[in-house]
C-alpha cells in the first residue's frame, strides 16, 4: 500500500477488519516490521487524537517517529506555484517535501480544507504534492476532504458494539459556531457504504455532501424520521459543501439548534449508541446527558484510532 486516502486503498474490508481485531488482541505482534524505520508526521493543523494515536501505533510497530508542526516548528511554507515569494513564507513546499522524504520511510500528512476554494480543496492539492514529490508512502491523517483513519476506527467501534448483523447507522448534521470541513462526514459515509450497514444521512436542505461520498446512502431531511429505529447515531457538524450552491461553499448557512442531539432525539432510536469523532462542542453538537450516557461510545471510538492506524502503518511497512 503506497498511499492511504480512501476506503478502496485498504483492500478487502473484511480482511482489514480481521487484522484490526488481531492487532487489538496483541498490539506488539508486528513490532519487528518497524525496526530501524522512521515515520514522519507532518501537521499543518492542530491535533490531539490523531497525533497521539498515530505516534502510539508507530511505536507499537517498532518505528522511530519524527513530528513536525509546520506552523510552529518550521519555516512558513508556500504551497502555490508561480508566486513571487516576497512575503512571510520562506520555503516552498516543493523543496520541503523531498527534503522531508530524505529523513523517513513513511509520511503522514494532516492538512485541513481552506473552505474558500472548493476546487482547490477537493483536488487535495497539498496531500497530492506529498504523494508526488516525497518518494515515500503517504497516508492521510485528515485532509481537505477525508479522514480515513477516523472512519476506519468508527467502523471498528460499530462492529464491536452492534447487536444485529446489519445495523442502521445515521450520520446527522448538528449545529456549530464555526465553519468546519466535510472531511469526517465524507469519510464516514464512504466507509459505511463499503460496510454491511444501513446508512442514512440527515441534515438541513442545502448541506448535501458530494455525491461520490454519499454513495448508496439514503438522505433524509426530517431528522426524526432518520433517527427512528437507529442502532448508531453519528453526530457531526460540517459547513456547507457547496454542492447545490457553489457560492455557499465553506459557509454556515444554518444554525438550527433543534438539530442538537439530546435525550429526546435518542429516544427515537432503537436504544441507539452515540458516536462522535471528538473534539465536540457540548450542548451545540450534543447535550451533556447524551455524551455522558452509558450509550455514548466516544471514548472507545477514540481508543480505536490506535488500532486503525496500526493496520494502515503495518500494511505500508509490509510493502516497503
Amino acid at each position: 500500500m503506497k498511499s492511504f486516502i480512501n476506503v478502496q486503498d485498504i483492500g478487502p474490508l473484511g480482511k482489514a477488519m480481521a487484522e484490526a481485531f488481531e492487532i487489538k488482541n496483541d498490539r506488539y505482534k508486528y513490532q519487528h516490521l518497524g525496526k530501524n524505520k522512521t515515520l514522519m508526521m507532518i501537521f499543518f493543523n492542530n491535533s490531539l487524537r490523531t497525533r497521539l494515536s498515530t505516534q502510539k501505533a508507530a511505536m507499537n510497530l517498532g518505528m522511530n517517529v519524527i513530528v513536525l508542526d509546520v506552523n510552529a516548528g518550521a519555516w512558513k511554507l508556500e504551497t502555490e506555484r508561480g508566486v513571487i515569494m516576497d512575503g512571510d513564507k520562506s520555503e516552498h513546499l516543493l523543496e520541503a517535501i523531498p527534503v522531508m522524504g530524505c529523513y523517513c520511510d513513511l509520511i503522514g500528512v494532516r492538512s485541513f480544507a481552506g473552505l474558500t476554494d472548493r476546487e482547490y480543496d477537493y483536488a487535495e492539492t497539498v496531500l497530492n504534492q506529498f504523494i508526488k514529490y516525497s518518494g515515500r508512502p503517504v497516508f492521510a491523517m485528515e485532509t481537505a476532504t477525508v479522514h480515513p483513519l477516523q472512519a476506519f476506527a468508527d467502523l471498528i467501534t460499530i462492529e464491536e458494539h452492534k447487536t444485529v448483523e446489519r445495523p442502521k447507522v445515521v450520520l446527522t448534521w448538528a449545529p456549530h459556531c464555526r465553519a468546519l470541513p466535510q472531511a469526517v462526514p465524507n469519510s464516514f459515509a464512504q466507509w459505511m457504504n463499503a460496510a454491511n450497514v444501513d446508512l442514512v444521512i440527515t441534515h438541513p436542505e442545502g448541506y448535501e455532501l458530494d455525491p461520490k461520498f454519499i454513495g448508496n446512502a439514503r438522505v433524509e431531511y426530517d431528522q426524526k424520521k432518520a433517527f427512528e429505529g437507529a442502532d448508531f447515531i453519528y453526530a457531526k457538524n460540517w459547513s456547507n459543501p457547496g454542492v447545490t450552491n457553489p457560492a455557499d461553499y465553506g459557509k454556515i448557512t444554518s444554525k438550527d439548534m433543534s438539530w442538537t442531539v439530546d435525550t429526546e432525539h435518542m429516544s427515537w432510536t432503537n436504544n441507539g449508541k452515540f458516536l462522535h469523532c471528538l473534539p465536540v462542542r457540548r450542548n451545540l453538537i450534543v447535550t451533556d446527558d447524551v455524551i455522558e450516557s452509558p450509550n455514548s461510545l466516544v471514548i472507545p471510538e477514540a481508543a480505536n484510532r490506535e488500532i486503525s492506524c496500526s493496520v494502515v502503518i503495518k500494511r505500508m511497512l509490509e510493502a516497503l
